[in-house]
């Protein structure tokens, strides 16, 4: 299947992308993809979930339900203006009866998340657009548009989010953050790469956790829990970065992205098929722990995400509620659904928790 760029002026011939501001439909154009398909080939079949967007720019499209055509659509025509059969679940499946169609291809969530971002108002980092091209400062604002974390974040407090960060450039082997410190922002990487180290006792070095490239975050778990860092980061090369203040953080980006439930909320959810995660140490897990919790301590969270599931709602807890609730911002961030439990292990009855052997 061969994808080629796109150009401005025919997004512009669907609908509703004719509405769009022009630096909004230009960093939707770098996410979305020009296909073309042979005769015979679905694109979707009734009933499924993807969440595609389709705009037929030539050839034609049969729409079926129980396998009969009810609907052709033919690009370049009125009624190829919209999407195709748009519904999910899938209402109808959609084959390509030309011998070739052309099609464009974009990921539902994030049009959805353009569309509101482009009429609730904008803010371009103009600061940034003067030293750098539009495609890098489109990038990486339209990775975190695209990332869960933001989709689950109301569209003014993206606004304010973008309108308060501050620049700050870098060179190669400048410390960012450093272990041991006390947290103050939110980082963004806008260019450039970052590694990220933790000093221990036997290592006062540092030992390489990651490596972070444009698009992605750090610095959010002393913010939300009060603590110092846990870690240092540094830069690998020259870079821009992003940076939001703390009380910005907690209001903006942390508080609309944190579920928070009583003892009993997250009893009940466990016994419709959630999970309890303890992010304590394992030898404070030892002492005492929900019956069924899994421990997975809060400074081992990244480097676990793989084994656990995707499909599961977590109650993430600790001793009082500061850990588990960076623990929990990570999950979320990342996609999965966690609920931090209010008041942490303390708030929870003795009789309820096992004592550990």
């Amino acid at each position: 299947m061969e994808s080629k760029p796109i150009d401005l002026g025919l997004l512009r011939s669907f609908s509703p992308l004719d509405g769009m501001k022009r630096d909004n439909l230009h960093s939707l154009a770098r996410k979305a993809s020009l296909r073309e398909l042979s005769g015979g080939r679905l694109l979707f079949k009734e009933g499924e979930n993807d969440k595609r967007t389709y705009y037929l720019v030539r050839g034609t499209v049969e729409l079926l339900h129980d396998g009969r055509p009810v609907l052709t659509l033919h690009g370049g025509t009125p009624e190829a203006r919209n999407p195709v059969g748009p519904s999910v679940p899938r209402r109808y499946s959609a084959r390509i009866v030309s011998d070739k169609a052309q099609l464009i291809s974009i990921d539902s969530e994030l049009l959805d998340m353009m569309l509101t971002w482009d009429q609730t108002g904008t803010y371009v980092v103009d600061e940034l657009h003067q030293t750098e091209d539009v495609a890098s400062a489109d990038d990486w604002m339209t990775t975190l548009l695209q990332s869960k974390a933001f989709h689950r974040i109301p569209p003014a407090n993206i606004q304010a989010i973008f309108m308060r960060m501050q620049r700050v450039d870098y060179n190669e082997g400048d410390v960012v953050i450093k272990q041991g410190d006390e947290g103050d922002y939110f980082y963004v990487i806008v260019k450039g790469r970052c590694q990220v180290t933790r000093e221990t006792p036997l290592n006062k070095e540092g030992i390489k956790l990651a490596e972070l490239g444009m698009g992605d975050t750090f610095g959010e778990e002393a913010l939300i829990s009060d603590a110092k860092r846990n870690a240092t980061v540094s830069m690998l090369t020259p870079g821009t970065l992003m940076r939001l203040a703390k009380d910005d953080f907690r209001t903006l980006l942390n508080e609309p992205l944190l579920e928070w439930v009583d003892a009993a909320q997250a009893e009940s959810i466990v016994g419709r098929g959630g999970q309890w995660l303890d992010v304590r140490l394992p030898s404070e897990f030892e002492g005492f722990r929900m019956q069924g919790a899994i421990n997975v301590p809060l400074y081992f969270i990244r480097l676990k995400l793989k084994s656990l599931d995707r499909n599961t709602h977590y109650i993430v807890c600790c001793d009082t509620g500061r850990r588990s609730s960076a623990a929990a911002y990570i999950l979320n961030e990342r996609g999965f659904r966690a609920s931090v439990l209010r008041g942490g292990l303390a708030a929870v009855a003795p009789q309820r928790k096992v004592v550990g052997g």
